[in-house]
């Protein structure tokens, strides 16, 4: 079967996480200048390194500023704590920022599969919650299933109730707002029924072996020097992947990005490696004579998620479906897009790393329990999403999105923490962040309409 957006799309290496749907040949201007081009994707047609950057200038004067406003609003939120705190950028706090931020962005990585299509889904919290229960009760007696097996099973749970809600939506086209709603409200009850059905859930909390992988997976750290050489291995995987890419464009007789970009790149991916590290790598003990050190195996099981979400959405033609329908899903039915599977698609995967997510937290806490405030992580994954960049339109956002907004989510609960700030205080500023970062989605939105005139 052709793909029906092969027409709208003849490159396959565009920039991923932004969709084109409906551009037919004769709407295009006659003569695009060079500078056009490199204005348009810079990392493709630049041929200098000057270039690049020059172009990147252009497209932020036009307002396509990409994560730029969150990396600057992360860095002055950092300031800003630094200079409250002291000990906010020790290692040991920022390592706990780190492992708490984690429960954000993946629940944001979860919620964006929604946001993509265009729609929403507010039962995320409890889907998480219900496949955490699931998988604790299946590692713990009496069922005792291996922790690999327990996890498969509460991903299926998670999955199937994405199945279900996305084919109420799209089978008897249903809003998401709706139906997600009274899913809410449906697997709140469903996670209380398997809380209940288990005499070890004393209190309605279920506490995690210390000794499983599910315990450790937030708690516990890998060696040093197993840090460094995951952090080598990757760095070379990542510099191979990208020369591979530059190989297969030349090969098709595509334009490349400058060497000197590629280079550059693979140097900050590796700078950033080293640095977080070097960080994980310091003493955190807190006792006399004790030693903390090493990479939580969060951190990397995080990181494999998100490359694997991204290689979905921008390697797959399920991906470029789902950017098609949420940029305008009339368009996409009529180049032969199925728009039904593709949107219960969407919601199959919002459970499995919905799922993800429910196994993060409760890895986080040691336990599972019925108090999971499910709703108040719906508004922690769509704010996350939209400040990292992702909009609320549908249509454009990438994984990337929800590192970057779970990061600053983490950083605005951590420092207030540190200052002593209630719980009030917190959401408080947590709200203003959210409105600012949709604010600015939408005014950018505003300006690439206007610019597009």
């Amino acid at each position: 079967m052709d793909d029906p957006l092969a027409t709208a799309h003849p490159d396959p290496e565009r920039e991923p996480g932004v969709a084109v749907v409906g551009v037919e040949e004769d709407a295009a201007p006659a003569a695009i200048s060079d500078e056009a081009l490199i204005a348009a994707s810079p990392e493709v047609f630049a041929s200098t390194l000057g270039e690049y950057f020059a172009a990147w200038g252009r497209r932020i004067r036009n307002g396509e500023s990409g994560a730029l406003p969150v990396l600057a609003g992360l860095v002055l939120i950092v300031i800003f704590f630094q200079l409250e705190e002291p000990k906010f950028l020790t290692a040991l706090n920022l390592v706990n920022l780190l492992q708490y931020a984690a429960i954000f962005v993946m629940f944001a990585a979860a919620e964006i599969f929604a946001l993509l299509l265009s729609e929403i889904d507010l039962s995320l919290g409890y889907i998480a919650g219900c496949g955490a229960f699931v998988i604790a009760e299946l590692i713990a007696p009496p069922v005792g299933l291996p922790w690999w097996l327990g996890i498969l099973g509460g991903l299926a749970v998670t999955s199937f109730m994405g199945f279900v809600q996305g084919t109420l939506i799209t089978r008897l086209n249903l809003p998401s707002f709706v139906v997600t709603l009274g899913g809410s409200l449906g697997f709140l009850g469903a996670m209380l029924v398997i809380a209940n059905a288990d005499p070890s859930a004393v209190g309605g909390v279920m506490n995690i072996d210390p000794n499983s992988p599910v315990y450790k997976l937030v708690q516990d750290n890998m060696s040093t020097g197993l840090g460094w050489g995951v952090l080598a291995v990757a760095i070379a995987a990542f510099g191979a992947t990208q020369l591979m890419r530059i190989r297969q464009r030349r090969a098709h007789g595509l334009t490349t990005p400058p060497l000197s970009v590629t280079v550059l790149t693979i140097a900050l991916a590796a700078a950033g490696g080293i640095v977080l590290l070097l960080i994980c790598s310091a003493n955190r003990g807190l006792g006399v004579g004790s030693n903390v050190s090493g990479v939580p195996w969060v951190f990397p099981f995080t990181i494999v998620v998100l490359l694997a979400l991204t290689f979905l959405l921008t390697r797959t033609r399920t991906g470029r479906y789902v950017y098609a329908i949420g940029a305008n899903p009339e368009a996409a039915r009529r180049s032969g897009i199925n728009v039904a599977w593709v949107k219960t698609f969407g919601f199959v995967m919002v459970g499995l790393v919905g799922g993800l997510a429910g196994l993060v937290y409760e890895s986080y806490n040691g336990s599972m329990a019925t108090d999971i405030n499910g709703g108040q992580f719906v508004l922690f994954a769509v704010g996350a999403a939209v400040i990292g960049g992702t909009s609320l339109f549908g249509g454009r956002g990438k994984p990337l999105h929800a590192l970057l907004g779970g990061i600053v989510l983490g950083t605005v609960f951590n420092g207030l923490g540190l200052m002593g700030i209630s719980a009030q205080g917190t959401d408080i500023a947590t709200a203003i962040v959210l409105i600012a970062a949709v604010t600015l989605d939408s005014l950018v939105r505003r300006r690439a309409a206007t610019q597009g005139r």
